[in-house]
This record gives structure tokens, C-alpha cells and sequence, in this order.
């Protein structure tokens, strides 16, 4: 599996078998694999996602509605898989075509409307619930610039440094330098807007921070990749003390323990259905 060889063909033909972290759910075409209904909760939001980073995003903003007393943001998580293809499943492609998490159904309304893609999601509920997106249009615009920048910027840190450092089976000289050297030039556009304010849209917490900090936050903390020292992070002053402060909310720490599968077992709570959840149902507790 020599990088220095490889001669692509004419045609590319898939191969399943490659060796590669996550050959196993990865596939060149779209649509469910088997049939399998969604579970719906008692709550008005059924959200279906894994606690990766995008993931990150949607129960942070729950929880921080929820701390705001906004009754109407209770909601369900439930476990989507990925390693085991539940994302594939006809009830979730139902909700997502794209069979990615996070995927959430909204059942105030008649019938419950969809909702996917992780940035989408936040503005969702943003506009529903009135909180985190400034209401003038400069903060509003300024606050969608960066929700859009991390979504277009997202993919070359997690896709392509992340991937190539972390999970590829070789390591690839070429394709870790190509990716480092764009997750450090997004990690100075951040760090030099964080210079101009405590968030990333100004003197505000919106769905911008949201959005970045489950991966931007989480990288320099060393929480995702084990690639803070590699990438120099503690340069990074802004986005340290940035991602130091935001990662201290309640609501943070609550949104980054649901549907997580991975790490401490008390920062696990592999589904969320009701607050007390947190105090009864980590995975520490769960195994004890």
C-alpha cells in the first residue's frame, strides 16, 4: 500500500476491503441497506446522532435551550451506531438521505418536519426557540459567516488532518503535511478573530461557538486526534483560552457526554431521555 507507487485507473472500482478505519460503513452509494424503524421518545425532538463533534454541536445547543428554562427544547437522544451501519437503516435515511449524523425529527409540528446537517440544525433551532443568533442583522450576518465557515472548514480538519494523522493504516508524508498545514492556517483565522472578542462573533455565545468548538475547542485541549503537541496548539493563545471557557459551561460538558461511546465511562450517557439521565444513567454508574 505504497503511496509512492499507486497509479490510479482509468476507472476506479470499489474495494471495500482496504484496510482503512471505517472500510466497513463507507460505500459509494446512498439509500438504506436494511429495514428498520426509528425509535420516537416522549419528547418533541427526536434527535438520532453519535457523540462525534457533529454530534457535539446539536446536544450542546439542547442542553444550553434547556438551561435557558426553554421547556419546548426537551428532547430524546438516541444512539445512531455508525460502525454498525444503523445509519443505513430505512427509518434513518427517512430522516437524513445523506445517512450522516446528527439527524432530528421535530414532532411539534404536524406532520414532524426533518432536519439534517449539523449547521442546519443549529439555525433551526435558533429561529424556533429565539436564542444564540443576534437579531440585528450585523450580529445575525457576522454570527452565520463563522457557523458557515466551520462547516466549509470542518472537513479538512476531521476528513483530512484528522483522518491522515489519526485513523489512516499508513502514513502518508505528503497527505499529513497537506492537511496539517490547513488545520493550522484555520486554527490562526480563529485565533486572530478570538483576539477581537470573548466568542468567535463577538462579545456573544451563538450557535458559531456551537458549532466550533466540538472541533476546533476539542482539538487544542488534546480531547480529539491526541494532536495538540503535534500542532503547536498552545500558540494558539485565543483559541486556548476561547475553547478553555466555553468548554467550562454546564451545558457543554452536559452535550459532549450524550451519545458519546468513547472515553471515560462517566462522560458516557449513551442516550439521553430525561435531564436526571445524567446523574443516574453514565456509563460508569450503568457498569457498576
Amino acid at each position: 500500500m505504497s503511496d509512492n507507487n499507486y497509479q490510479p485507473p482509468k476507472v476506479w472500482e470499489w474495494k471495500q476491503n482496504n484496510g482503512g478505519a471505517f472500510a466497513n460503513i463507507n460505500r459509494p452509494v446512498s439509500g438504506p441497506t436494511h429495514d428498520k424503524t426509528l425509535p420516537v421518545g416522549s419528547h418533541p425532538l427526536q434527535l438520532y446522532s453519535l457523540g462525534t463533534p457533529n454530534g457535539q454541536k446539536v446536544t450542546i445547543m439542547l442542553e444550553e435551550l434547556l438551561a435557558l428554562g426553554v421547556t419546548g427544547a426537551e428532547y430524546d437522544a438516541w444512539l445512531i451506531r455508525i460502525g454498525e451501519g444503523d445509519q443505513f437503516s430505512s427509518g434513518f435515511v427517512g430522516v437524513n438521505p445523506n445517512s450522516k449524523i446528527p439527524a432530528l425529527s421535530d414532532h411539534s409540528e404536524t406532520p414532524p418536519l426533518r432536519v439534517f446537517e449539523s449547521g442546519n440544525i443549529l439555525l433551526y433551532l435558533a429561529e424556533k426557540f429565539g436564542h444564540f443568533l443576534p437579531k440585528d442583522r450585523a450580529g445575525r450576518t457576522e454570527t452565520l459567516n463563522w457557523l458557515f465557515w466551520l462547516q466549509g472548514s470542518a472537513p479538512f480538519l476531521g476528513g483530512g488532518f484528522g483522518h491522515f494523522f489519526n485513523y489512516a493504516p499508513v502514513k502518508i508524508e505528503y497527505a499529513i503535511d497537506r492537511f496539517t498545514m490547513e488545520a493550522k492556517r484555520q486554527l490562526d483565522v480563529l485565533d486572530k478573530q478570538l483576539a477581537r472578542g470573548r466568542y468567535v462573533a463577538g462579545e456573544e455565545y451563538t450557535i458559531a461557538d456551537m458549532a466550533i468548538w466540538p472541533w476546533y475547542g476539542n482539538v487544542v485541549l488534546g480531547n480529539v486526534y491526541n494532536a495538540a503537541e503535534f500542532l503547536d496548539a498552545e500558540r494558539y493563545t485565543n483559541v486556548l483560552r476561547w475553547a478553555r471557557d466555553v468548554g467550562n459551561r454546564p451545558a457543554v460538558r452536559r452535550g459532549r457526554m450524550v451519545n458519546r461511546t468513547f472515553g471515560e465511562p462517566a462522560e458516557q450517557l449513551h442516550e439521553r431521555h430525561h435531564a436526571s439521565d445524567f446523574d443516574t444513567l453514565t456509563e460508569d454508574k450503568r457498569q457498576s
